[in-house]
């Protein structure tokens, strides 16, 4: 999908992260495609030429200045009462799970996710003498149409084999949730489990026990392919106490009441798009893909509208409704709200 870089009044923001070559790719010989146009936020493919928001890695900005350009203005505006979404988007094995930080592996994390819990904390802190603060995070994942809560401790998950290959598939403790609107146009899921956390790591321990209950399996493309979309939702409330301040020497003055807040922060590892020829699957592998890549081309679609502010001018139709996944982060990816889609490439 070709971009060109947005103006600061779009609420859509796509960055393009190249991960370099694992090594069983080198021993097959493989070579960078993707090659970065210098001081330019452009890549170029064979003769096409792509510009995004940002791009890293590979000759492009740095990895590790993802978080504080893409990502840190979004928990900012969740102080501010904003809605936001980062979106981890690519074809399976690019590295989507590693650059969201939403797989758990001996006891280290690493990722997008982990840095904002860490900004977020930290900024709490600085704020909890003004501002009462709560919060809760809820780890969903959907699979093939169903939303699954990773967070459910009736849920359990069980080990099968499929084409000859072992994969973890969820096995669910109580009905499927419900996508719900309500009169405000807020968007909640019935039946999903939300915990309260005070500190950080409360809400790792949600982001650990959600990881190591999604559904995976194994392909010829990635030996631990996620086959869900998963979602860890941070929602944040805040009471702040108004004041009147003085003219004399601005001080607090007169108590003016209080001004409440209430946001919430997506963070999204998508599912791996995939074709079934190189992935070598069937069966339930395949039923599986071609439920991604139905979910991928309707995010798709809602992002084209939302990212061409011509067409939103003149009301143009966004699709929400295509995809469970476009349904449930509706309040969040459009209107006032932000929204990140990282694409990853290796």
């Amino acid at each position: 999908m070709e971009m060109t870089p947005s103006s600061e009044i779009c609420s859509v923001k796509v960055a393009l992260h190249i991960r370099p070559l694992v090594a069983d790719e080198r021993l097959q010989g493989c070579k960078d495609c993707v090659s970065v146009v210098p001081r330019l936020p452009q890549v170029q493919i064979g003769t096409h030429s792509f510009t995004f928001d940002h791009v890293y890695g590979n000759g492009g900005a740095e990895s590790s200045a993802m978080f504080e350009q893409c990502v840190a203005p979004l928990v900012d505006g969740l102080f501010q009462g904003y809605n936001a979404t980062v979106l981890a988007y690519g074809q399976t094995g690019s590295g989507k799970t590693y650059t969201m930080g939403t797989g758990f592996k001996d006891g280290c994390q690493t990722g997008l996710i982990p840095q904002v819990m860490d900004t977020l904390f930290n900024k709490i802190e600085t704020l909890k003498h003004q501002t009462e603060f709560q919060l809760h995070v809820s780890f969903i994942e959907i699979l093939k149409e169903e939303v699954k809560d990773l967070l459910d401790s009736a849920s359990e998950s069980k080990s099968v084999v499929a084409n000859g290959h072992p994969a973890k598939v969820a096995v669910p403790g109580k009905p499927a949730i419900q996508i719900r609107e309500a009169s405000n146009g807020v968007i909640t899921l019935a039946g999903s489990t939300e915990v309260a956390v005070s500190t950080l790591q409360e809400m790792a321990a949600c982001l650990e026990k959600g990881s190591l209950s999604r559904a995976t399996g194994s392909t010829n493309m990635n030996n631990q392919s996620s086959r869900s979309h998963a979602i860890f939702t941070i929602t944040l409330e805040q009471m702040r106490k108004l004041h009147s301040v003085s003219p004399v020497n601005d001080t607090p003055d007169e108590d003016m009441g209080e001004e409440y807040f209430c946001a919430k922060l997506h963070l999204v590892d998508l599912a791996g798009s995939e074709r079934a020829k190189r992935t070598g699957t069937g069966g339930l592998r395949l039923k599986e893909g071609i439920h991604i890549n139905k979910g991928l081309l309707a995010l798709g679609n809602v992002i084209s509208a939302l990212g061409d502010e011509k067409k939103q001018k003149e009301g143009m139709h966004v699709p929400y409704r295509d995809s469970k996944l476009t349904r449930l982060l509706q309040d969040s990816l459009g209107g006032n709200s932000k929204t990140v889609s990282l694409h990853q490439s290796c």
